[in-house]
């Protein structure tokens, strides 16, 4: 369990001060944190759970969150001056900061995979003929909702799923999955990995209003994943296709070549094509 005044304590003179929520049990903390953020919450609100019973990633697709398992937060942000065009980078600021807290917390490295998710790969790469591939491990995602005006966003909950302590996963998953606790060889503090989740993300989001950190967002991404160039891939979602990825554009969509020309992928997810 959590030691909550430890993580007041830790937070303080930051954005969260005094703003955390944590449930033992809910059904889906960022539910919990959308309905906040309809009903007034400030900015820096954090909803975090020890359990989730109806968790969800992306396309509703049911996110297993057993009690005491992993990470489960939803952070409300009010950005101000913050283009509703740059809601299209928000699930990739929130990927780097996922990563750097995780190799924080379990010294682990993290291959985003656009635009969602959290990887561990094997050392032991693989050639195909696309490029080098590797044996990956799904270990957490990101679900972003929003409500924004024309001109503005009015609020964002970044919503951030992370194995940490499971064994056991089932088995007819899309991804194989992994926790930091198997893939590090140890045992991860969800203490620890949360604060430093919050601490990322608050230097990751504190700037979006800024173009220039804007623009250099997609190049970061691509430092931190293997996914954005040469990988041989199939799209799902409403611009489905198979193709071979060409980096991110400048609002942080995945740019596919495929036998008719080169796709700019808006939504959807992506898998491997070997």
């Amino acid at each position: 369990m959590y030691d909550l005044a430890a993580l007041e304590a830790a937070l303080q003179g930051t954005i969260y001060a005094g703003k955390l929520h944590f449930s033992a049990v809910t059904g889906s903390t960022n539910s919990d944190a959308m309905a906040a953020a309809r009903a007034g919450a400030p900015h820096g609100s954090v909803y975090f759970a020890d359990e989730q019973t109806a968790g969800r990633g992306r396309g509703d697709h049911r996110w297993e969150s057993a009690a005491g398992q992993g990470l489960y937060v939803s952070v409300l942000l009010r950005p101000v001056g913050v283009s509703p065009r740059a809601l299209h980078l928000f699930p990739l600021a929130a990927g780097l900061a996922a990563a750097e807290a995780v190799f924080r917390a379990s010294g682990l490295q993290v291959d985003l995979r656009w635009p969602n998710d959290l990887l561990i790969s094997t050392p032991q790469m693989k050639t195909s003929p696309w490029g080098p591939q590797s044996g990956e491990r799904k270990a957490g995602g990101i679900l972003v909702e929003s409500k924004a005006d024309r001109d503005e966003v009015n609020f964002a909950v970044v919503g951030i799923g992370i194995n940490v302590h499971q064994q056991r996963f089932a088995s007819d998953v899309s991804t194989p999955a992994t926790s930091l606790d198997l893939e590090s060889g140890r045992t991860v503090s969800r203490q620890k990995l949360l604060i430093a989740l919050l601490e990322s993300l608050q230097h990751e989001t504190f700037s979006l209003h800024d173009p220039a950190v804007v623009a250099v967002i997609p190049a970061r991404v691509a430092q931190t994943s293997t996914w954005l160039w040469n990988r041989h891939v199939e799209v799902h979602g409403p611009q489905a296709c198979i193709g071979v990825t060409e980096g991110l554009d400048e609002n942080g969509f995945l740019r596919v070549k495929t036998d008719q020309g080169i796709v700019t992928v808006q939504t959807g997810g992506i898998r491997a094509v070997d």
